[in-house]
């Protein structure tokens, strides 16, 4: 039967079947955690249906279908505008072809001793420390998204994280405090750095500038923002443009290094 030579697989299905795979496995890790995850689910289920129906020459609906699909791509390119940046930074990032990345990427890979845990205990005990005396702050925790084009802003720098230093920076009659700093591999690489500002009009207005560049940066990038508001003292956790709740000092804790191990 001629629908079932699908099954006489070659050396060059199998690398396309892990290549597509990869690609969806990558597309699956840029969404997870957004509303955008449901889009792309329905996609896959859509695309899976058209592949279905034209395996068994079911050919008015697979038309339908292949034509929903083509003409929805200009669609697709305007809701996912934010991934699809977030894929592109991944792919041409300086650090992507670095030994470290690449079994940061693939974790089934990844060793032990390559990576270096960040201490985010010390981070979040310094902006509870700042909340207290309502000291403004910005910390930008770098994941696999090169952080240089904002790097470059601010000031190299090459500290080990610990609650003290990360108090001392931001404190207001510090040279370094203005601005957000970034880290990488608990290391501050970077102070003083000037982040892009969300334009989203759904921010909050009690929420300022500060709020607004973490916003912006994850929008653009897969990092991890934390604000001290000068205002009030809380703390904000903002991921992929979106304020994350916690209830608790230990919750904020378990959800930073849950997003830091994927």
């Amino acid at each position: 039967m001629d629908f079932l030579n699908f099954l006489d697989f070659k050396i060059t299905d199998v690398i396309d079947i892990v290549l597509v795979a990869a690609l969806l496995y990558y597309i699956y890790k840029l969404v997870k955690g957004t509303v955008a995850i449901n889009i792309f689910i329905g996609i896959v289920i859509v695309w899976a249906l058209w592949k279905l129906t034209e395996l068994l020459q079911m050919k008015m609906i697979s038309s339908m279908v292949g034509g929903f699909m083509n003409i929805g791509l200009i669609a697709l390119i305007i809701v996912f505008q934010q991934e699809i940046r977030k894929f592109l930074l991944m792919i041409g990032s300086t650090n992507f072809a670095s030994k470290r990345n690449i079994f940061k990427h693939f974790k089934f890979l990844k060793q032990e001793a390559i990576s270096t845990k960040t201490d985010v205990e010390a981070i979040v005990g310094a902006c509870e420390r700042m909340g207290t005396s309502k000291t403004g702050a910005l910390i930008v925790i770098e994941r696999n998204n090169s952080m240089d084009f904002v790097k470059s802003t601010g000031d190299a720098m090459n500290i080990k994280v610990t609650q003290p230093i990360l108090e001392s920076i931001f404190f207001k009659n510090s040279p370094l405090h203005d601005g957000a700093i970034v880290i990488q591999d608990n290391f501050i690489t970077a102070t003083r750095v000037i982040l892009p500002v969300s334009n989203d009009r759904n921010i909050p207005l009690r929420f300022g500038l500060r709020h607004r560049a973490a916003v912006g940066i994850t929008e653009k990038t897969d990092a991890l923002c934390l604000v001290v508001s000068e205002e009030t003292g809380s703390i904000s956790y903002i991921k992929n443009g979106e304020f994350v709740p916690f209830k608790a000092r230990e919750e904020l804790i378990k959800r930073i290094k849950k997003d830091l191990e994927q």
